[in-house]
């Protein structure tokens, strides 16, 4: 217990840092309101993102690397290995996410493209780019390896029933949930929870960037 309670202490001081990132940016721009004036913003500047993702991210990896040097937690062999039929992986991830929007629309939801907006609805040019690399490329990769290469690993093969088919499940239906409630989107919620849960479930043991997909 001791040893998750590391990784989360960690993932949490991640939440904290991106925080002071921000503030920091908040004092060096003179961003009128403040920190408190950021947080409630539709469309923060860019800089405000970059800096919550890295703080974030500098959260994720201090977990990540906690599980692996103190919490017994293995490396899975050719984790990082990339195979040709990943990219079959990649194009179903796609057409999923259309399939969730579609499922969204006999309920008539407003705003489930508020996280998009929040990303970019002010940033053009270089930071646009900047922006589109960390959320497309590297917040998948960091998102996959806490919540499926960490998490679902700790819940599915930790305990006195690790392995077992009912530890699996629990870990990944544990793991999707965690990793919705993460996102801070309640709209997303259902969505996100039971498409990730398939996901991680139709993946197995692939590597990273089938999971990232």
């Amino acid at each position: 217990m001791g040893h998750r309670g590391g990784g989360l202490r960690r993932f949490l001081a991640g939440q904290i840092l991106g925080s002071l990132f921000q503030l920091v940016g908040v004092s060096l721009a003179h961003y009128p309101g403040g920190l408190s004036a950021l947080a409630n913003a539709g469309s923060p500047p860019w800089w405000a993102n970059v800096l919550g993702l890295l703080g974030l991210w500098t959260g994720f990896a201090g977990a990540i690397y906690y599980a692996y040097a103190y919490g017994n937690l293995r490396s899975l062999p050719h984790q990082w290995q990339v195979r040709p039929s990943d990219l079959i992986y990649m194009a179903v991830g796609v057409a999923c996410q259309f399939i969730v929007d579609a499922a969204y629309i006999p309920f008539h939801v407003h705003h489930l493209n508020r996280p998009v907006n929040h990303l970019f609805g002010s940033v053009v040019g270089a930071s646009f780019v900047l922006l589109i690399i960390m959320t497309t490329f590297l917040a998948p990769i960091m998102e996959e390896w806490l919540f499926r290469g960490v998490l679902f690993r700790a819940l599915s093969e930790g305990g006195r029933r690790g392995g077992s088919r009912a530890s699996v499940v629990l870990g990944v239906v544990l793991s999707a949930v965690l990793f919705a409630l993460a996102h801070g989107e309640p709209l997303q919620f259902a969505a996100c929870s039971s498409w990730v849960s398939c996901w991680r479930r139709s993946c197995g043991e692939r590597g990273v960037w089938c999971r990232a997909s």
